[in-house]
């Protein structure tokens, strides 16, 4: 047991190292990742030592259930690519126009305005994208504009990782845990809706009352109005979105796996572009794009994390933990230890950990959305706490704009606790 603890522990240091000191290195041309190659050390270092059963790792693999890593990871790129594919067509970024134009001059309706935009996008998309999407524009917005950019990068980053929680395909953490545990689309949303509500109602109103004043200063720019040039692809895009969401929500009544839904949107929305570069005698760059940019290192990550997790509970750690937490008060002490934990470890590797955690001790559905709670809002305690952190951090910096480790924690003590005990109030009721 000593041994793979200590490989385990020593890898995910390393990992949180890499990600605050050397994020990336470079092959020639190429840049990669630091991350999931320390992740991916410590698994080959695993399995070298004889920590690790084969076996285990080959029925997991290849095991026709809901936990099964592969499914889980098809379903989120899916989901992903069809969102990154309207993101290449522009049209986050010409909503954000529309919104931020009917700010006319107020900052605080502008403000109230973007909250509410990256909350109903997140919702319907994916937590990370929105974030990758607003960043920028936020950026040179307030640069333009002349004014704080604190007020709305605090507002987009709460909001996108507190209205994640309502649907199942708002996080991976989110698509991860549930469908280890057999929760379908709609029996997610009925367990999840009264967390969210109460934990972004409580966040916006914290964010208000933080930044009043600097929402009282005038705007002297203007907001950027972005055209969408391919209106045949964009409502390709939105539509192959839409009835996958709706599909997803129907599938488990249907019989259809989700990650069988996402990949069959997918393999549409790729044969409809290329049939409209076709015609138009062209390149289909929104799709190349698109494939570019999809986040092909998390596969690595993420097996990686499942095999360390597997050798882990091998071992019998994960049963220790179990025992540690007890079955008391599942919805509090699963909720805090989950939020906590993915400012040390990250959340997807969080989750993986917690979901096996919770397959040993019997705290029902309690334990599973308490913990998929602090997945979520884990991410806004520290920078670490999620990839969209560190993307969004890195953002800044390209941008020139200071918003260091402390500037983040300060909002994420300020804001994100209340947020936490208002989201785990809200789920105690539901049980």
């Amino acid at each position: 047991m000593l041994p793979s603890i200590l490989i385990c522990s020593i890898t995910c240091i390393i990992m949180i190292l890499s990600v605050l000191f050397f994020p990336k290195i470079k092959l020639g041309k190429i840049s990669l990742d630091t991350y999931w190659i320390v992740t991916l050390i410590g698994v080959i270092i695993l399995l070298a030592s004889g920590q690790v059963n084969l076996k285990s790792v080959g029925n997991a693999l290849i095991a026709n259930n809901a936990i099964n890593p592969l499914k889980i990871l098809v379903l989120f790129i899916s989901m992903t690519l069809l969102s990154i594919f309207l993101d290449e067509l522009g049209f986050f970024r010409h909503l954000a126009g529309i919104v931020l134009k009917r700010a006319n001059k107020g900052q605080l309706k502008l403000f109230i305005y973007l909250y509410i935009l990256v909350s109903i996008l997140t919702i319907f998309t994916s937590n990370d994208i929105i974030i990758l999407s607003f960043t920028p524009f936020i950026c040179y917005f307030a640069k333009n504009a002349k004014i704080d950019p604190t007020p709305y990068l605090a507002a987009e980053f709460v909001a996108a990782n507190t209205w994640s929680i309502l649907l199942i395909i708002g996080n991976p953490t989110n698509i991860y845990l549930a469908s280890a545990y057999g929760i379908d689309f709609l029996s997610y949303i009925k367990y999840s809706i009264l967390p969210t509500l109460f934990a972004g109602l409580v966040s916006f109103i914290i964010m208000f009352i933080l930044f009043r004043n600097k929402l009282k200063a005038p705007i002297e720019g203007e907001a950027e109005e972005f055209e969408i040039k391919d209106k045949v692809s964009l409502w390709v895009g939105i539509i192959h979105l839409g009835i996958c969401t709706l599909f997803l929500a129907i599938s488990s009544y249907v019989g259809i796996e989700m990650w069988i839904v996402s990949i069959i949107a997918v393999g549409s929305l790729c044969i409809s572009s290329i049939i409209i570069s076709i015609v138009r005698k062209e390149k289909p760059q929104y799709l190349v794009g698109c494939l570019k940019r999809l986040p092909y290192q998390l596969v690595p990550f993420v097996l990686s994390m499942f095999i360390m997790i597997i050798a882990l509970s091998d071992k019998g750690v994960t049963n220790a933990i179990g025992n540690l937490l007890g079955e008391k008060l599942p919805i509090l002490t699963y909720g805090l230890t989950s939020f906590l934990s993915a400012n040390l470890i990250n959340n997807i590797p969080m989750s993986v950990l917690f979901s096996s955690i919770i397959s040993s001790s019997n705290v029902g559905l309690g334990g599973i959305f308490a913990t998929i709670v602090g997945s979520n809002l884990g991410a806004i305690f520290t920078p670490i706490g999620a990839l969209a952190g560190l993307m969004w951090s890195k953002i800044l910096n390209e941008h020139n704009i200071k918003f260091g480790y402390l500037d983040f924690l300060k909002i994420g003590v300020i804001v994100t606790l209340p947020s936490l005990f208002a989201a785990l109030g809200g789920l105690f009721i539901l049980l």
